[in-house]
């Protein structure tokens, strides 16, 4: 795909690159990216894949631009609060790069429409944030043959990698097993500080492009550990196994992940229970998170939950976190030591919120 006079002015600096040239500009022309997730990760992986002249980039994601978003997915404004991310995604990279296509996915990626959408792209970024998504982009991309660049961030450590890649390891070579529900802190339970997620998306984006192009070497086969509070970084090597390239169908990962397992309330059930019924509603976050947003009702955090049965009154219980991981695993546990009628608020304070 040969280049304009007005592509090569835009991408003037990258073709001028030892090693680069307009070979390597026209193969990121050619080239199909599919971003999952238009979040922390996915918005820098998107700015800098679009202004590097990918061809055409697909954004999944279902999600809207909240607020609390802002100060780390930074392709978005307060104008777009509200609206559609993966459509306001679309409009900032088109404004700053009009030689590039880009299609839009206003829905989350889920066994229906995962095989479909991935078989039309080269290569998967996967900026998502939780485990089961994570095994289903793995399991897709091994049945169609196509490398994803993982990306991952806690607190002030990130990680990287590349599954898949020519023959190499898979997620599942690195995660044969997820962890246990609410053991793992989302971003928005734990916190996050802006810039680390667009350092752990940028390189991402260098890992996509080194593909498509074939400069340097591909983070196959290692995962990149980063700790930004320390400044220190290391490799972790990952060895194949060749059982997980048998995959040929997708699973229940929501299942196999613990998510969905335990009995759930929509948020409407519940505002219409505040109406009339006698239940105990049972918030298991963090302090400063219930400082900075409460419905009401009980506070015992998930971390001192065992300590503190005797504080739960004997009748219903719907149980809240922030995104409705926590809340099942309190749900489990509370369902071992007998409690009968226990929920979780499905999609947690996230989807209270939007309601």
């Amino acid at each position: 795909m040969l280049l304009s006079k007005a592509e090569e002015n835009q991408y003037s600096r990258q073709l001028i690159l030892k090693g680069f040239g307009a070979e390597k500009q026209e193969a990121l022309k050619a080239a199909r990216v599919l971003v999952i997730g238009a979040g922390g990760l996915g918005c820098p992986a998107l700015l800098y894949l679009a202004a590097a002249g990918v061809g055409t980039l697909g954004i999944i994601d279902g999600d809207v631009v909240e607020i609390s978003n802002l100060h780390r997915q930074v392709l978005y404004t307060h104008d777009d609060i509200g609206e559609n991310k993966a459509e306001c995604a679309a409009k900032r990279l088109q404004a700053n790069n009009p030689f590039i296509d880009v299609t839009v996915y206003k829905e989350a990626l889920d066994n229906s429409n995962a095989l479909e959408i991935i078989t039309h792209y080269d290569l998967v970024i996967d900026g998502t944030d939780n485990f089961h998504t994570r095994y289903l982009i793995n399991d897709a991309c091994v049945i169609l043959s196509r490398p994803f660049v993982y990306g991952a961030i806690a607190q002030f450590e990130g990680q990287v990698s590349v599954f898949n890649y020519k023959n190499g390891p898979t997620y599942r070579c690195l995660f044969p097993e997820p962890p246990l529900p609410g053991t793992v802190a989302s971003c928005s339970e734990a916190g996050v500080i802006g810039v680390f997620p667009g350092l752990i998306g940028t390189y991402q984006a260098m890992e996509a492009i080194k593909m498509i192009t074939g400069l340097g070497k591909v983070r196959a086969g290692s995962l990149l550990v980063i700790n930004t509070l320390e400044n220190t970084q290391y490799t972790l090597k990952i060895s194949l196994n060749a059982a997980n390239k048998n995959i040929i169908e997708l699973s229940d990962y929501e299942w196999f992940c613990g998510v969905g397992q335990v009995p759930e309330m929509s948020v409407d059930e519940v505002k219409k229970k505040q109406l009339k019924d006698q239940f105990t509603l049972l918030d298991v976050r963090e302090p400063h998170e219930v400082e900075a947003y409460n419905i009401g009702g009980l506070f015992i955090p998930l971390s001192e939950l065992t300590d503190h049965y005797d504080r739960i009154p004997d009748q219903e219980i719907v149980v809240v976190c922030q995104s409705g991981i926590r809340s099942a695993r309190a749900v489990n546990i509370l369902k071992q030591k007998g409690f009968t009628a226990v929920y979780s608020l499905a999609g947690g304070l996230n989807a209270w919120k939007n309601s």
